[in-house]
């Protein structure tokens, strides 16, 4: 379980949903495990799941790496 999760607002859940499901590519920045922000220019949102007490986004660089970020580490999403 993930004791210092902190759950994101219901818009920008729903948000991430639905580019899921409608496969829209984002511009996404985050906090990586290290701390420290990480960016990607296009990313295609693969699923929101809650696991282990945190939600999380799978989602596909370009070059075709699969990540997952917890959601309260994202810091910004742009729609492109």
């Amino acid at each position: 379980m993930v004791a210092d999760y902190l759950p994101i607002a219901c818009a920008a859940h729903e948000r991430l949903e639905f580019a899921v499901l409608r496969r829209r590519q984002l511009q996404l920045t985050w906090l990586g495990e290290d701390g420290h922000s990480q960016s990607c220019e296009q990313v295609l949102p693969l699923d929101v799941e809650t696991r282990a007490g945190a939600e999380w986004l799978t989602f596909k660089r370009p070059g075709g790496e699969i990540e997952v970020v917890r959601l309260d580490h994202i810091r910004s999403v742009i729609e492109i």
